[in-house]
């Protein structure tokens, strides 16, 4: 068995060092991008890490398949000279159902992974190469990329320790990242295997992930974060339905977890279950709607003066190109209406639905985003890194239209509250859309302890840092 697993060793470090050729000629002779030959230096470094944890991860396999292999060889009471797997797999069919040595398959994936591992590493490289330039802000601001590989980032939330957390809605994973000042370090993957875990929440030392139906706790983490813990399920009494079922979760001031529970369509008369946004104590107790007639929203926060409720909401598809409207809505008690399935943006009926009920009925949006930009996270600004204009400013990641004939979003959004009132909505950053061709495609938004304001990519993988100077 050692003598098995040091050759594995030997093999795994060939195949790194043979799958790093190719990648270190390219990058180190050749121009990425607009890069300098030490910017692809650098590049090829942290590619390098990549493998390194990647492969290591192989190994940890072994190790354990190797002691899997030790038990079963007690547990049937093999003979003692029944050492190698290949001479113990007839033996071992008939209890274990393997036709395949165990070590042959994990040196096989070990084999792919280092042979492909450049080509799926390109995502590192590449944030390289990422167009930043392009990218318009307001003079004084400036784009950088904080962490470069997390594929898929969706929502984000900070611990207490130095961690940001993310979520994913298509990867299944939820990642934790440990950054210094303006730029992440080593990247966690906390949890795999997920249905759609967009949410992630922070409390008291534990991290809340949603998913479809659930809502899952990871106690301690931030102190586990190479060896996370089985999560604790916190309620899995949410509808299952993966349309728009996808969600953005927070603590509120009052100390409940907000959850957003959209329509399971792109217009129809669900039940009271769905197409509003809920809340729950930390402990999963006393789950509750707070706002009804709410589409599908992607992202909320509080007004840091008045502690009350402002959310994002995506408008229906299939009206056309130009209605209707995304929202932004202010809910300041519990039990408004915001008008879905029967009104849109405020002042549109619905063809099917619009004359069971008026418009007149329903709560208007506190501003009109405009048609298909696909609003999701959002936050007020906190901090104090930008100018003093920009405090309490909504800041709102536009993700984009995904079936508009020309393109429209793919951006940041900058919104001015005054008395509860919105008086103007503005871009705040650009570029990510380039004629019809988007290379990115924002997701989130979160303001970090320094002022600077973050935003994830799950387009390109990374997660940008907006800074002022």
């Amino acid at each position: 068995m050692r003598l098995i697993h040091s050759n594995l060793r030997l093999r795994l470090l060939l195949f790194a060092l043979l799958a790093l050729l190719p990648a270190a000629g390219f990058l180190l002779f050749y121009r990425v991008g607009n890069h300098t030959f030490f910017e692809n230096l650098v590049a090829l470094l942290l590619t390098g890490r990549a493998v390194q944890d990647a492969l290591m991860d192989e190994i940890l396999d072994v190790m354990r398949a190797e002691q899997a292999l030790v038990e079963l060889h007690a547990a049937l009471r093999l003979p003692s000279t029944c050492r190698l797997p290949q001479k113990c797999c007839a033996m071992t069919r008939g209890h274990t159902g393997a036709t395949m040595n165990l070590l042959e398959k994990i040196t096989l994936r070990a084999l792919f992974s280092a042979i492909f591992l450049p080509l799926v590493l390109s995502a590192t490289t590449a944030a390289l190469a990422l167009p930043l330039e392009k990218i318009k802000l307001p003079p004084g601001f400036q784009i950088s990329v904080f962490a470069d590989n997390v594929p898929n980032a969706r929502e984000m939330a900070l611990g207490n320790e130095g961690t940001l957390f993310v979520g994913t809605r298509e990867k299944g994973k939820v990642y934790a990242l440990q950054y210094r000042n303006d730029r992440a370090g080593k990247v966690f993957t906390l949890a795999s295997g997920l249905n759609m875990p967009s949410g992630v929440a922070f409390r008291d030392g534990a991290l809340y992930v949603a998913e479809v139906s659930r809502i899952l706790r990871f106690d301690g983490i931030e102190a586990r974060l190479a060896d996370p813990p089985k999560p604790v399920i916190v309620s899995d009494k949410l509808p299952g339905e993966s349309h728009h079922g996808w969600k953005f979760i927070a603590f509120g001031p009052d100390g409940w977890l907000y959850v957003p529970v959209g329509a399971p369509c792109n217009v129809c008369e669900p039940d009271a279950r769905h197409a509003n946004i809920m809340r729950m104590k930390p402990d999963g107790s006393s789950l509750e709607v707070y706002a009804r007639g709410v589409r599908n929203s992607v992202g909320f926060d509080w007004d840091p003066a008045t502690k009350a409720l402002w959310f994002t909401d995506n408008g229906r598809d299939m009206l056309g190109d130009d209605i209707p409207s995304c929202k932004l809505n202010y809910a300041p008690k519990q039990d408004m209406h915001f008008g879905f399935p029967y009104c849109h943006q405020g002042d549109i009926a619905d063809p099917e639905f619009g004359a069971k009920r008026q418009c007149g009925e329903f709560t208007p949006p506190a501003a009109k985003l405009g048609p298909h930009v696909a609003p999701l996270g959002m936050r007020f600004y906190t901090g104090s890194m930008f100018p003093a204009e920009y405090r309490n400013n909504i800041f709102i990641a536009e993700h984009g239209s995904w079936n508009r004939s020309k393109k429209i979003g793919y951006r940041v959004k900058r919104v001015v509250v005054e008395n509860s009132k919105v008086v103007r909505q503005e871009v705040f950053a650009e570029g990510w859309l380039q004629g019809e061709n988007n290379w990115g495609r924002p997701a989130d938004v979160l303001v970090m302890p320094d002022g600077a304001l973050l935003v994830s990519d799950d387009q390109a993988g990374v997660i940008y840092r907006i800074s002022y100077r």
